[in-house]
């Protein structure tokens, strides 16, 4: 039997999504190797990565990666990382996810729904350049 997590636990771990928010890179990496899950995920079903991604943070998401991250987790609303650094129009977070595995046809609200949907040419070019590769 496990031991039910305290208010203190739970605080901290809750800090890790700010700091995927805020892109502590530092911080947050040093947190995972010490045994946080890296794929942690919150209420709404964000994982540290989708928060990474969301907010603009490619040195935290390529730091969540290389530690084991899962490309494929979808929140509560149907989007993933992909979608949300495609949303932000971050190459280089659409680049580190595109090669650690994301699939860009993945969820309710893929990346390539996102692209399509707000007329991001630029993201959609980088989603389907593989595929024509």
């Amino acid at each position: 039997m496990t031991e039910a997590l305290t208010e203190e636990d739970l605080a901290f771990l809750r800090s890790m999504f700010d700091l995927a928010r805020t892109g502590d890179t530092a911080r947050l990496a040093e947190a995972v190797d010490a045994g946080v899950p890296v794929n942690l995920t919150n209420g709404a079903g964000d994982s540290l990565l989708v928060l990474a991604a969301y907010h603009d943070h490619p040195d935290t998401v390529a730091a969540l990666l290389e530690r084991g991250a899962d490309t494929g987790r979808v929140n509560d609303r149907g989007q993933t990382a992909l979608g949300a650094a495609v949303f932000r129009r971050s190459r280089r977070s659409v680049e580190l996810l595109l090669a650690a595995g994301a699939d860009p046809a993945l969820g309710p609200r893929s990346a390539l729904d996102v692209a399509r949907f707000f007329d991001l040419s630029e993201m959609l070019e980088l989603l389907t350049a593989r595929e024509r590769g």
